[in-house]
């Protein structure tokens, strides 16, 4: 039988929950879709962390334009100190988590001294940060450096996954109401949706538990035990 050949192709989120990284973690190489249009009030420039008040947003100021089809690639942050306050925002509401401390120097280095002006490159160091502390090793490479070859967003799906040679390809459960499943069949592919149920619960600050959060938040209250509490190590 044939090797399978794993493919993640997905828009880059800012600090993203869990899932995403057992969706990066279950491929063999992700491919960072940042050539779509931008959308606002989405993952890709914000998360939610918890505090003493509850759940909270913690948001990238991004500059939109009027023009709406500004892609995720163009998009381009609009305050210099954004890293500053988000960073303290983080040590005010995890400074007393259990790990905080072990993993404070790596985020701290990140949020106080990128020079970074685009979305998609704070979003791509952050997620390889991330998948080093997890121990995730993955190829991640950004989808405009695959030639475009048909219109179509299934279409370019099928592409790119072809131009990695990739023959199961792994989705959320989202994109059943917009995919067309038959041109993947019809290129040998398999389409795998993820299942983002039956997660366990870990140690978490401040009242009732809540799945819907940052990776920073199981990073800084389990430390290097976080993946125990994940679905694909």
């Amino acid at each position: 039988m044939s090797m399978s050949k794993k493919a993640l192709i997905t828009q880059s989120n800012y600090i993203p929950w869990k899932g995403y990284f057992d969706a990066i973690n279950m491929a063999d190489e992700f491919v960072i879709y940042d050539e779509v249009q931008y959308t606002k009030r989405d993952w890709r420039n914000r998360n939610i962390i918890k505090t003493p008040q509850g759940s909270q947003w913690l948001s990238i100021p991004v500059q939109v334009k009027g023009n709406f089809f500004q892609k995720i690639k163009d998009t381009k942050i609009s305050e210099k100190d954004w890293g500053k306050k988000h960073w303290n925002t983080l040590k005010q509401n995890y400074a007393r988590a259990l790990h905080f401390k072990n993993f404070s120097p790596i985020f701290e280095e990140f949020y106080l001294n990128n020079q970074l002006q685009y979305l998609s490159e704070i979003n791509y160091e952050l997620i390889l940060i991330i998948c080093k502390i997890l121990g995730i090793k993955i190829k991640i490479s950004y989808s405009d450096s695959y030639p475009i070859l048909r219109e179509g967003q299934t279409e370019r799906l099928v592409d790119i996954c072809q131009q990695l040679n990739a023959n199961v390809y792994y989705t959320g459960p989202a994109a059943k109401n917009y995919m067309n499943e038959q041109l993947f069949r019809d290129a040998n592919i398999q389409v795998c949706y993820l299942d983002y149920n039956g997660y366990p619960e870990y140690r978490q600050l401040y009242g009732n538990f809540t799945h819907q959060v940052s990776i920073l938040d199981l990073i800084f209250n389990e430390g290097s035990n976080a993946t125990k509490f994940m679905k694909s190590f």
